[in-house]
């Protein structure tokens, strides 16, 4: 059944009139917007806009700190101390290494290296790039010099040298024992205090010797570690060559074995002028025989301290010695040493020696040699003492800079000594012309 109400058909009439519009619906009332919340939407948005902003600055910044520097070639920069992030990024712009100061500091600080800025002396390669200048900077990483120390030099002639040097700063509170310090070349960076060189090279020896002197042989005639020291600053001034060494320390070690005085030249000059190292002029034969603490000649036995610091190569010579039974040896001519166990093959080496001397000279034309400096002049004729005094010659070390190396010993005669003029032009025996080691060189002697 249809429950629809009928309509009832209206007029023509009625049908044309307007039917009146529908009321509009009532209105719905909206609920105020909360302050809060426009403001948060506010903020996002921003933060959005910020957040490509930013984004697209740190692409800027990246790719800037990664790229080539405008550096064209390798360059050392110092870099003041108590500089900040900004004095760094202007000096850097200044010398040309970066473009763009702001770009620098910003990657800086978005790397957190900031703060790890080191003063120092710095080296950048060419095109170097600003990241690679902060981590450079940032880890220290600073230019490294070197200091080079030849063995046989005193106390007062190394630190002499670390005033001389600039790049060294401060003072040496005193001037190390004779000994106690290790010849070598020393690494240090710009600045590096004078008194820290001088405790590394004090604590090297101290653990160089202290290794050696474990090795030592049951029968060395040395009893304590000082006195071995003592003995290798002795053969260090008294030969320069390596192969040498250990055949002049077994000299030596045969003369303290069967009581015979050393007989030193070099063991002279330490007693006439210390720590100074050098006469500057020949000894004088009156200076032979003057009683000093260190004159081997006048003394028995071992003075009573080093006369120079040894290389590591001079103590291990003493601890390794030769097993020979030399008791002599005497300048070649030719930078090494004619050795001799008895004292009439001795006297025939110091014969040839003698002659090498007059040839020389007459090639010289009469005029002395600076080959006297800090030497004895033999005498005319040997003498039979059955013990000889010492003669010295020194030799370049590898670098090629004149390193005082004395060399060994003279029956008879008070064959030139040498002590330490190393490094001026009285640098002595450098003539390599002869060699008593082979009969073709050996000069023939006259009658």
């Amino acid at each position: 059944m249809n429950d629809t109400p009928r309509v009832a058909p209206k007029s023509p009439s009625e049908a044309l009139k307007p039917v009146a519009p529908p009321a509009p619906p009532p209105k719905v009332r909206r609920r105020r917007r909360s302050p809060f919340l426009s403001m948060l939407s506010g903020l996002f948005t921003v933060a959005l806009v910020g957040a490509g902003v930013v984004g697209a600055g740190i692409a800027i910044v990246s790719n800037q700190s990664k790229a080539p520097g405008p550096l064209a070639g390798d360059r050392v920069l110092i870099i003041p101390k108590e500089s900040g992030l900004t004095e760094i990024a202007e000096l850097l712009q200044r010398e040309g290494l970066i473009e763009h100061p702001l770009s620098f500091r910003v990657s800086a600080i978005m790397g957190g290296d900031w703060h790890k800025l080191q003063a120092g002396e710095y080296l950048f390669k060419a095109r170097v790039s600003p990241q690679e200048i902060l981590d450079i900077i940032s880890s220290g990483k600073v230019v490294e010099h070197s200091i080079t120390v030849p063995e046989g030099l005193t106390s007062e002639q190394i630190v002499a040298r670390l005033r001389d040097n600039e790049l060294l700063t401060g003072e040496v509170a005193q001037v190390p024992k004779e000994g106690s310090i290790l010849p070598d070349t020393y690494r240090f960076p710009r600045g590096f205090s004078r008194q820290a060189i001088i405790d590394r090279m004090a604590r090297d020896q101290r653990v160089v010797l202290g290794r050696i002197w474990e090795r030592r042989p049951a029968d060395l005639p040395i009893k304590t570690p000082a006195e071995l020291v003592v003995l290798a600053s002795i053969v260090e001034k008294e030969t320069g060559r390596a192969d040498e060494r250990p055949r002049v320390a077994g000299v030596f070690i045969n003369r303290l074995n069967q009581k015979m005085k050393l007989q030193s030249d070099p063991t002279i000059v330490y007693g006439l002028v210390g720590g100074k190292g050098t006469l500057g002029r020949p000894i004088q034969r009156n200076e032979i025989t003057q009683a000093t603490p260190y004159n081997t000649y006048v003394i028995s036995g071992l003075p009573p301290g080093p006369i120079a610091n040894p290389g590591r190569a001079a103590m291990e010579a003493v601890v390794n010695h030769s097993r020979t039974k030399d008791l002599y040896f005497v300048a070649d001519g030719s930078g090494g040493h004619a050795f001799a166990e008895s004292l009439d093959q001795h006297n025939r080496n110091v014969g040839r020696w003698r002659q090498i001397e007059t040839t020389r000279g007459q090639q010289q034309g009469g005029k002395p040699s600076t080959e006297s400096v800090d030497k004895v002049e033999p005498p005319p004729s040997p003498d039979n003492r059955t013990e000889a005094p010492a003669t010295t010659q020194p030799a370049a070390d590898g670098a090629g800079v004149p390193v005082a190396q004395p060399a060994g010993a003279l029956a008879g005669t008070r064959a030139r000594a040498f002590d330490a003029s190393e490094g001026t032009a009285r640098d002595p025996l450098l003539n390599k012309s002869f060699d008593l080691n082979s009969p073709k060189q050996v000069p023939q002697l006259k009658p």
